[in-house]
C-alpha cells in the first residue's frame, strides 16, 4: 500500500476534509439553485464567456488579437503528500485556461489552512508543489491570499490569453462532430480507495501521473479549423460534462462506452466499493437526463459519473480533424486519447445517451 511520508504529531491531509478534489464541488442540482437566484447584472459586449454555458472560464476580449481568459479553482485534500496535494490543485486549476483554448500566463494562489494542525513546512510543500507545476506551465505565481481554516484548501485564479477566433467553448459542438477523451477515467475512485489505505503504489503512481498532466494540447487543438468545442472533464464526472456539451449545442451526445479509457484498476475498485459520494450526488442530479442501455451495471454508472479531479479534454470534432486531434494528443504524451462517442441532431430535448 502506499504510504505518504508525514511529519510527526501531524495528521493526514484527507483526514482534515470531508471530501477531496474536483470531489468537493457542489451537487449540479444544488449549483443550478443558487445559481438561478442571481440578480441578471449587465453583460458587456467584450465578455465573450460568462455564466450562460457553465463553461470552464470567463473570456473577456482585450482587442482583436487578444482575449483574456480568468478562472479559479480550489479544493481540499485528495492525497496525504503535501508537494502532491499542490501539484494537482496546480494542474487542476490551469487546466480550465487550456479547454478555453489558452496560454497561461500567470497564476495566484488561494490558501486556506489550519496552521494550528499543519506546520509551516507542511504548508510551504503544498505551495512548492503548486509553484512547481506553474515552472513547468512556464508562468509565474505573481500573488495570493491567505487566510486560517478548519480544513486545507489550496487552488489557483489561472490567467491566460488566446486568439478571440481560437476560443472554445463547451457549447459549439455540432451534429455530425466526433468526441475525443483526453485522459482515462477513474480519479474519483483511486482517491477513495487512498483514503481507505486501500490503493497500491502502482495505483498511486497511475493516478499522479493522469492527475499531474497539463492539458497543454489545448492550445494547439483550438488552432485546429475543426475542432468545434472543448471542456474538461472535472468534478461532474464524465457525464455531466458531455450532458452540459449536449445542453449547449441543443444536441444529443451519444456516448460509447465501451471506448472510454479507464485508469488501471479503477474499474476493479469501483466494484470493491471504493466509489465517492460526489459520483452519488451526480447522479442524483442530473441521471434523469441520461439514457443508459439495458444491463448498464452500478459499478459502470459509478464510473460514468466519478469526479475526476484534474482530468482530460473532452473535444469535439469534425471528422475530416480527427487525424490532427488525435496526432496532437499523442505527440503531447496523452497516449490513451481516444474516441469516445460522437455529436447528433436532437429528436427532443438535448441529452446524453450511453450505449
Amino acid at each position: 500500500m502506499h504510504n505518504d511520508k508525514l511529519p510527526a504529531a501531524e495528521p493526514r491531509l484527507t483526514s482534515l476534509s470531508h471530501g477531496g478534489g474536483c470531489g468537493c464541488k457542489l451537487a449540479p442540482g444544488v449549483l443550478r439553485d443558487i445559481l438561478q437566484g442571481m440578480a441578471a447584472m449587465p453583460v458587456p459586449r467584450e465578455l465573450l464567456v460568462g455564466l450562460e454555458t457553465a463553461d470552464d472560464a470567463a473570456v473577456y476580449q482585450l482587442n482583436e488579437e487578444q482575449a483574456l481568459i480568468a478562472t479559479t479553482d480550489f479544493f481540499m485534500p485528495i492525497v496525504d503528500d503535501p508537494h502532491d496535494f499542490g501539484r494537482i490543485a496546480a494542474t487542476n486549476a490551469l487546466s480550465d485556461v487550456y479547454a478555453m483554448g489558452g496560454r497561461p500566463i500567470f497564476a495566484l494562489a488561494l490558501v486556506a489552512m489550519p496552521v494550528d494542525r499543519l506546520s509551516t513546512q507542511t504548508i510551504g510543500q503544498i505551495l512548492e508543489g503548486g509553484a512547481s507545476v506553474c515552472r513547468a506551465a512556464g508562468i509565474p505565481i505573481a500573488g495570493g491570499h491567505s487566510i486560517d481554516s478548519q480544513e486545507a484548501i489550496y487552488g489557483l485564479v489561472a490567467l491566460g490569453l488566446a486568439h478571440p477566433r481560437h476560443i472554445k467553448r463547451n457549447a459549439d459542438a455540432q451534429p455530425g462532430d466526433l468526441l475525443v477523451l483526453g485522459k482515462p477515467l477513474g480519479v474519483g475512485v483511486m482517491s477513495a480507495a487512498l483514503k481507505k489505505g486501500a490503493l497500491s503504489a502502482d495505483g498511486y503512481a497511475q493516478m499522479m501521473a493522469c492527475t499531474t498532466q497539463l492539458n497543454t494540447p489545448g492550445i494547439g487543438l483550438a488552432a485546429l479549423p475543426g475542432v468545434h468545442a472543448m471542456t474538461d472533464v472535472t468534478g461532474f464526472g464524465l457525464a455531466g460534462h458531455a450532458l452540459e456539451m449536449a445542453q449547449g449545442a441543443q444536441c444529443e451526445v451519444q456516448l460509447d462506452w465501451r471506448a472510454v479509457p479507464l485508469l488501471p484498476g479503477a474499474q476493479a475498485l469501483a466494484a470493491q466499493g471504493f466509489v465517492t459520494g460526489a459520483s452519488q450526488r451526480n447522479w442524483a442530479g442530473y441521471g434523469a437526463e441520461v439514457l443508459l442501455p439495458g444491463g448498464f451495471g452500478a459499478v459502470d454508472q459509478a464510473l460514468l459519473c466519478d469526479p475526476q479531479t484534474s482530468g482530460g479534454l473532452l473535444v469535439a470534432c469534425a471528422p475530416a480533424a480527427l487525424d490532427a486531434v488525435l496526432s496532437l494528443f499523442s505527440q503531447q504524451g496523452f497516449g490513451t486519447a481516444a474516441v469516445v462517442g460522437r455529436v447528433v441532431a436532437a429528436s427532443g430535448r438535448a441529452s446524453l445517451v450511453v450505449t
